[in-house]
């Protein structure tokens, strides 16, 4: 029984690990999607405007029946940081990225989303949401562990190496849309400057994912409910991510859906992109800070790069398997680091409520002798006892005092 126990609690410590490795499994899938689309001609920005349509939708009624009694009251506050939320994570970041991809290319732009946990991390330390503590062994397996990530994308994105045939599945759903990009592919190599000002774009992107992270850890602070707060930021999104497409795209056929692709990549992208998988990050962001969730990007690369090689034929090089390990053995000790640092609170806590027991303890015992002196009869007995409890109440005040200063944190 006991070993089921252990076993139960060492499940419930990884469920934040766990569902972040699910939000990046959905996110691969969500950008083989975003492929398919793209490749059957859809404007994406068009896309991004669905997408959050389609979340909102999904995520208000979802919210309102889920959390309508434990849901504290909407301030103004929490209405502006759902604003910010659904601009920096939602409608400008997601907008950002894609116009880097097509200033530059797919694989640089993914590239530059490696930089996010780097990102958040300086943001989290200078709003002191983290603590760098280079001088204890956790905090350098959180640098650490951020860099050899970070470095092991690098990798997986710019050395590819030999081919590894490690599976043929024969299987390409690239062939199921009708291909439209091929003019559009070569206006991402159109001189220096674009490039220049792709990669400014494409780390502008990087900063708003990292401070929607960072405004999140702050809403859920005085809103716990991560259903509520996804509808809302969602609802945001898609009336900023809707204003920006009619900006850009008034071809009306463009944002016509039906039973095709379109139809079924907004839907997987609104439901599960936009409404499950941002409530799962919520989640996280409360029980873990915007690190831990912000460390879990590079991983995403490497569940695409699998995903590809399954569903769009494209290879796997020897470049892939040598990033995906560094990816592995950054996360790896990030997850240390992180619960060094969680196993060290809970160490403290406990002790500090002991001591104000042993405190409590110790001031309440001289109150007892008093209730005793109760059975004394006669006047004279009446007049001690009220100058004993006088004297008594004297010495437990000084005795407080004293013990104050031995137990109780000031």
């Amino acid at each position: 029984m006991d070993g089921w126990e252990k076993i139960c609690n060492s499940l419930h410590g990884l469920k934040p690990t766990l569902l972040m490795v699910l939000v990046q499994t959905i996110f691969a899938g969500v950008n083989i999607v975003y492929k398919l689309a793209a490749n059957d001609g859809m404007n994406l920005s068009v896309l991004v405007a669905y997408r959050f349509m389609f979340g909102a939708a999904f995520m208000l009624p979802l919210a309102f029946f889920v959390e309508r009694k434990k849901r504290p009251r909407l301030t103004w506050t929490l209405v502006f940081q759902g604003f910010l939320c659904g601009l920096f994570g939602g409608s400008l970041g997601q907008n950002l990225y894609l116009k880097s991809m097509a200033m530059t290319s797919a694989t640089f732009a993914s590239a530059m989303t490696n930089l996010i946990p780097a990102i958040t991390f300086v943001v989290a330390i200078i709003l002191r949401l983290e603590k760098l503590g280079w001088n204890t062994m956790a905090g350098k397996a959180k640098v650490f562990g951020t860099l050899t990530g970070i470095g092991g994308a690098m990798l997986l994105t710019f050395y590819k190496g030999p081919d590894l045939n490690l599976w043929n599945t024969n299987i390409n759903l690239l062939e199921t849309t009708t291909t439209h990009h091929a003019a559009s592919s070569t206006q991402s190599h159109q001189g220096g400057a674009n490039l220049v000002f792709g990669a400014l774009i494409a780390l502008a992107s990087c900063v708003c994912y990292s401070l929607w992270l960072i405004i999140q850890a702050k809403a859920s602070e005085r809103f716990p409910c991560p259903y509520s707060f996804t509808a809302l930021m969602t609802m945001w999104a898609s009336i900023q991510g809707t204003g920006f497409a009619l900006c850009i795209e008034r071809d009306w056929s463009q944002w016509k859906l039906g039973w095709n692709i379109r139809l079924l990549t907004v839907t997987i992208a609104g439901i599960l992109g936009s409404g499950f998988m941002f409530t799962l990050i919520a989640w996280c962001v409360r029980m873990r800070g915007p690190l831990f969730v912000s460390i879990f990007n590079p991983l995403m690369l490497l569940m695409v790069a699998v995903a590809g090689s399954l569903f769009l034929e494209e290879k796997i090089h020897l470049g892939t398997v040598l990033g995906a390990i560094l990816i592995v053995a950054g996360l790896y000790l990030v997850l240390w680091g992180k619960g060094k640092e969680i196993k060290k609170v809970a160490q403290l806590v406990p002790e500090n409520n002991s001591d104000d027991q042993l405190g409590r303890l110790e001031i309440d015992i001289p109150s007892s002798t008093p209730r005793d002196s109760h059975s004394r009869g006669g006047s004279s007995g009446r007049k001690e006892v009220a100058e004993d409890k006088e004297e008594e109440k004297r010495d437990s005040q000084g005795s407080a005092e004293v013990l104050g200063g031995l137990y109780i944190i000031p």
